[in-house]
């Protein structure tokens, strides 16, 4: 408690564009290496590097849906490096004058919303591929990556402690996937986040020497990469050393982060005007035409479930989690009729809980809004119990089929028929005489352990609330 732990992203978003941010080369992932590198993404002598102009617009929509400044005219740099997989020796990147500037992204901290500031998101290229695996005492390089348009967006070091900056990650991750322009897939690198670590002592408010942390590519790494690296700062600095600025790799099997170069900062990296790139100039009739596109935000749709379904803040905000697992609840609740409350515990209940056991986004689930709306509505209209549902959920997750016609075939139709129920309970009374007794001598238990037994009887068909309601008409 006396160390305070800041943070700062920065993401690399890679833009869901068919060609690179300065060729015609393809973007698509898993090719040949080396096959998708132009001579311009090879800097062959004499080639001109020309814009792209989806990628462009794929900048302006996270302006807007961010509340950020759109820059009518920013400016492509020269970032000046060596690597190996660096062809040209120089990144094109924005520095000065980026396209986007500003903006806010909120994420929830306990029982309440945080707005983390963007300081910028700017358009560059990404480098290649160095390869140290799969040859022995040599490097490969695959350069298929080089020149793939990139959004890197930098938020304020706002975020206090790991689970902030993951919170904050996720937010990101969710709304660059839900206007489409990032397919988000950490695996294949689509989104990469390097994290600023900070420790200063509580009530401070300056900041303390900073660590980069590179290539975060799955959300619990980053969290125990953060929380690594700062026990690792607050050590040093509780034994009176000091903190280095430096760039450091996670490395996930020995849980711990480890120096890889010294950080460098932007002089370092002797930014300059591109003289091979005009400079870029957005028009208004472009920003208002893609304003007009931009679909219901995550922040609106939330705040709208909560008030047209009247659902919970937590609900809202699950749901809400990413664009398909939105756009199937709606179509959940539309297609069932059934109370939107019901249909929230099912999709965030056994819907969930098959996606996560069998590893499958809400998109490739074998079980569509319409046929877990069929369900929904059988146990809405007490034709199931909530029990047998379960049964027909799973049926209908592995071998597929619509509900109406699992319960028939397995036979889970629901009895409701007053005066058969009213026989089963009242042989169950006959047969349990002592808990009949231990009931109306006020033990509780007894009730639920006679309604047990008529569940039973029926082999879980009663319907539970008649059950109920003529055993306690019965015992009166």
């Amino acid at each position: 408690m006396a160390w305070e732990v800041v943070v700062g992203i920065e993401t690399h978003a890679q833009l869901a564009t068919r060609s690179k941010m300065f060729s015609g080369a393809a973007t698509a992932f898993g090719a040949a290496p080396n096959s998708n590198a132009s001579a311009i993404d090879i800097a062959l002598p004499g080639v001109l590097p020309v814009a792209n102009r989806a990628a462009v617009a794929h900048a302006v929509r996270f302006g807007l849906a961010v509340k950020a400044t759109i820059n009518r005219r920013s400016v492509f740099a020269r970032k000046n490096y060596f690597y190996p997989d660096l062809p040209k020796g120089y990144q094109i990147s924005q520095y000065e004058l980026p396209i986007v500037q500003g903006g806010e992204v909120r994420i929830p901290v306990d029982d309440r919303e945080k707005s983390i500031r963007l300081t910028r998101a700017h358009l560059e290229e990404d480098a290649g591929k160095s390869l140290h695996e799969d040859f022995h005492g040599m490097t490969g390089i695959d350069l298929n990556r080089a020149g793939t348009p990139l959004l890197e967006i930098v938020s304020e070091p706002e975020l206090r402690g790991a689970k902030e900056a993951v919170a904050y990650a996720r937010a990101l991750h969710a709304l660059v996937t839900w206007i489409g322009i990032c397919d988000g897939n950490m695996q294949e690198g689509s989104f990469r986040c390097d994290a600023n670590v900070s420790v200063r002592r509580a009530g401070d408010s300056g900041l303390g020497t900073r660590c980069e942390i590179k290539n975060l590519n799955s959300f619990r790494f980053m969290e125990r990469a953060i929380e690594y690296e700062a026990r690792r700062q607050i050590e040093l600095l509780e034994e009176g050393r000091s903190v280095e600025q430096e760039t450091r790799l996670y490395d996930a099997e020995r849980d711990e982060t480890r120096s890889m170069r010294t950080k460098e900062d932007a002089q370092d990296y002797r930014y300059f005007p591109d003289p091979d790139l005009l400079p870029l100039v957005v028009e208004e009739e472009l920003i208002r035409e893609l304003k007009d596109e931009l679909p219901e935000l995550p922040d609106a749709r939330r705040e709208r479930f909560m008030r047209e379904y009247r659902l919970p803040a937590y609900d809202a905000g699950v749901l809400t989690a990413s664009r398909g697992a939105a756009d199937y609840f709606e179509a959940l609740v539309k297609g069932s009729g059934a109370e939107p409350k019901l249909c929230a515990n099912w999709q965030m209940g056994e819907l969930a809980a098959a996606l996560n056991r069998d590893e499958r986004d809400i998109a490739s689930s074998p079980v569509t809004p319409g046929m877990l709306a069929g369900v929904v509505r059988r146990v809405s209209d007490g034709t199931i119990s909530g029990k047998a549902a379960k049964q027909v959920f799973e049926a209908m997750w592995q071998l597929g089929g619509g509900a109406d016609d699992i319960i028939e075939r397995e036979g889970l139709r629901q009895v409701s028929d007053a005066y058969a129920i009213e026989k089963v309970v009242d042989e169950v009374l006959a047969a349990n005489a002592r808990q009949v007794a231990d009931y109306r001598a006020g033990k509780e238990k007894a009730f639920n352990s006679l309604v047990g037994q008529v569940m039973k009887a029926t082999r879980g068909k009663a319907n539970p609330a008649q059950v109920n309601d003529i055993l306690k008409k019965r015992l009166a």
